[in-house]
């Protein structure tokens, strides 16, 4: 038992009484979504409900709950600020005419055979330049599935293509904070990480735009024809003012992330400008521009498809992702802090006695930690911090658990509905997670990639003899501290002093 902060004794839980928050989750989504047609807000909250009697179970107070709720929820701040921010950058840059001469100009050079792997390496480059896949997806992505549309393309195939390309970007980005942080917690080199990471990642991401080059030449028969596609220009030419001109808004803003100003005021630079250029270039007024920002843009031109479209954006159209992202950590904030989420993992490590098995194990760590603790940041910390011991005792260097926890935790985080990545895409793509899912074909190659290395031994690097001997001695230093005596030193050759 561990004694709590507020004096009374808290139980630790046993595998059985963690699996009770866990199952019950997955049962409540189940028959609310599947059953009855519910969104994910309400299980998700039931849910939470029950892992707060858990935690009462366990020995926890009302405040100690609260806290970890709060914790849970401070967690994804960032996130709830930047899904808010592009609300309005995507309000703006329809009023302004950034996204539909973003458009106008694509479906000229964008030809249906390779829209689709083209699409994935647009977004590539923009998620690379600007070290963020919601960056990428929230601009460049809003008009790469337009023109997507336009030609006929299924959304979610538009969608796929987008996320993939997004979070390939992401994933090797030095910008990417994902890409700082499996590092970091795992004592890796930034740069040591990046370079280990392509070896799982550009085979995954090749065959991505191979199989879309395939769904694009499968599917090119029921795209739109050329006379639609005139029409639709031409329609977009009479209703805003189109000018290259206007594509200066989001090369500035992928120029600003690209000198490491951060995400939040660099993002919010592209909504200021997006506002000014509504203005100036097509007219509107700033009260205008001001109620759209909060509403969205709205307009009625007489075409369903530019309609559909283009009505979108504004700070309102992103709270049901908000809300939806603050029970989710509400929820995971509970977990972690009752020890549910360490208890399962603790579980798992009976079954990493090979090199394969505990990259597979890591992997099913990250992949779980997505859909139960609901936040792709989770997925990556507590495995690294539950298993880098693991690994440094397998004799294998930390790089692979960084790797691993990035081609889980990163990459499967947009296949889940109710979390936070999964959320914002399905949000900003106007596409269903569970549509688009089947399509993001490098979250699903890269997890299976990085277990096929692990059990065939390619590319996995090995400590040095050095790093065992100096992790021996952290061993032995650690055991005689934990035991009450003096910490034993070594010399130079490794032989107690």
């Amino acid at each position: 038992m561990n004694v709590s902060t507020e004096g009374k004794e808290r139980k630790q839980p046993t595998l059985k009484i963690a699996l009770i928050p866990i199952i019950s989750m997955v049962v409540i989504l189940f028959v609310g979504i599947l059953v009855f047609g519910a969104e994910p807000h309400i299980p998700i909250l039931i849910s939470a409900v029950i892992a707060g009697g858990v935690a009462v179970y366990l020995g926890y107070t009302w405040s100690e709950i609260e806290r970890g709720v709060t914790e849970g929820i401070s967690l994804s701040l960032q996130a709830l600020i930047i899904l808010m921010i592009l609300g309005t950058i995507i309000a703006t840059w329809l009023a302004a005419g950034i996204v539909p001469t973003m458009i106008y100009y694509g479906l000229d050079l964008l030809s249906p055979q390779f829209f689709l792997p083209l699409a994935v390496i647009i977004t590539s480059a923009t998620a690379l330049t600007a070290g963020n896949a919601w960056t990428a997806a929230g601009t460049i992505g809003i008009a790469v599935m337009g023109i997507g549309v336009v030609l006929g393309f299924n959304p979610a195939m538009v969608a796929g293509a987008v996320i993939s390309g997004a979070y390939f970007g992401d994933k090797i980005s030095p910008l990417s904070e994902t890409t700082n942080m499996a590092p970091g917690i795992t004592g890796v080199k930034l740069f040591d990480h990046i370079k280990y990471m392509v070896y799982t990642t550009i085979p995954s991401w090749t065959i991505t735009v191979i199989l879309f080059f395939i769904l694009g030449m499968f599917f090119t028969g029921e795209t739109a024809n050329v006379e639609d596609i005139a029409v639709l220009q031409n329609k977009l030419d009479e209703i805003f003012t189109i000018t290259p001109w206007l594509l200066l808004v989001p090369v500035i803003v992928l120029g600003l992330i690209m000198m490491k100003v951060p995400a939040i005021p660099g993002l919010i630079m592209g909504s200021f400008m997006g506002a000014i250029a509504a203005v100036v270039v097509q007219g509107h007024s700033m009260e205008d521009v001001l109620q759209m920002m909060v509403f969205g843009f709205e307009m009625s031109s007489g075409n369903e498809v530019i309609d559909n479209l283009l009505n979108n954006g504004g700070t309102e159209s992103m709270m049901y992702t908000v809300s939806l992202v603050m029970l989710a950590m509400s929820l995971g904030g509970i977990l972690e802090m009752t020890g549910v989420l360490a208890t399962i993992v603790n579980s798992l490590m009976r079954f990493t006695r090979t090199t394969g098995s505990l990259i597979a194990t890591t992997v099913a760590t990250s992949m779980t930690m997505n859909v139960i603790a609901c936040d792709q940041y989770l997925s990556i910390l507590l495995p690294g911090r539950m298993y880098i011991g693991a690994y440094k005792e397998l004799g294998l260097d930390p790089k692979n658990l960084s790797r691993t926890i990035e081609d889980a935790g990163t990459m499967t985080s947009p296949l889940v509905p109710w979390n936070t990545c999964g959320a914002f895409m399905a949000s900003t793509l106007g596409v269903a997670t569970v549509s688009y899912a089947p399509f993001v074909f490098i979250s699903i190659l890269n997890p299976i990639i990085a277990i096929i290395y692990g059990f065939t031994g390619f590319k996995i690097a090995k400590m040095s003899p050095e790093e065992i001997a100096a992790y021996e001695q952290e061993k032995a230093a650690i055991a005689q501290e934990e035991a009450g005596l003096d910490v034993l030193q070594f010399d130079e050759s490794n032989k107690l002093v």
